[in-house]
């Protein structure tokens, strides 16, 4: 059982997420919250699995809920759900750790394969922000070729099979299936994205996803 919040300052959106949610038999909703403020003290509470975070909120947004819930509960997967496809909120909401960028149009069926991804620790971009986050990161300003050469040279510290793992990771797939496909165990794979974020600096698979991009 997945178990998921939600926050979202409209009473009437968290009504409808928690019923999209809670169709799914493999689900339930924990808790709800109006603000980045309440969600902290939620979790302080009672944890869930991945949040449904949304950005823009009074007394707490999501972006700066979710720095504060990644550095307390680092386990804590973020699903940011919202109408705001701007730059800012992409890149600033990814660069504080949440898993996945959705817009509040996408479908149910939208939704719930986003929860299922990103709890299996996969990563989950609306169509619309992918272009938006790769233009921002990659060769766009000043000085990318220098930083592009630093993050090969970081890059060529790892071993092959470590590459490949990283590879895979910013694709978006699990480490279930990044096993399937390297015919290897998932604690296996698990070992290796350790070592992989030890030897970049990295905190977890989203900075690891946006790091290889980069690349």
């Amino acid at each position: 059982m997945i178990k998921v919040a939600i926050v979202d300052d409209q009473v009437l959106l968290i009504q409808g997420l928690k019923m999209i949610v809670e169709e799914n038999e493999e689900m339930s909703v924990l808790w709800t919250a109006e603000n980045g403020e309440q969600a902290l003290h939620m979790c302080q509470t009672a944890l869930p699995e991945l949040i449904l975070m949304d950005i823009r909120m009074p007394q707490m947004n999501g972006v700066e809920a979710t720095a504060h819930i990644k550095k307390a509960f680092p386990h804590v997967k973020i699903l940011v759900l919202t109408t705001f496809n701007e730059d800012d909120y992409i890149i600033g909401a990814l660069k504080e750790g949440a898993s996945g960028y959705l817009l509040k149009d996408a479908t149910p069926e939208q939704i719930i394969e986003a929860i299922q991804t990103i709890s299996s620790g996969g990563m989950m971009l609306a169509p619309e922000v992918t272009p938006k986050l790769v233009d921002k990161l990659v060769g766009k300003s000043e000085g990318a070729g220098s930083k592009e050469r630093e993050y090969s040279t970081k890059l060529a510290q790892l071993t092959q099979k470590e590459q490949d793992v990283a590879h895979w990771v910013s694709e978006g797939f699990s480490n279930k299936e990044i096993a399937e496909l390297m015919f290897i165990s998932e604690g296996t794979v698990k070992n290796h994205l350790t070592r992989i974020l030890e030897k970049l600096d990295l905190r977890d698979r989203t900075q690891l996803a946006i790091y290889i991009l980069k690349t």
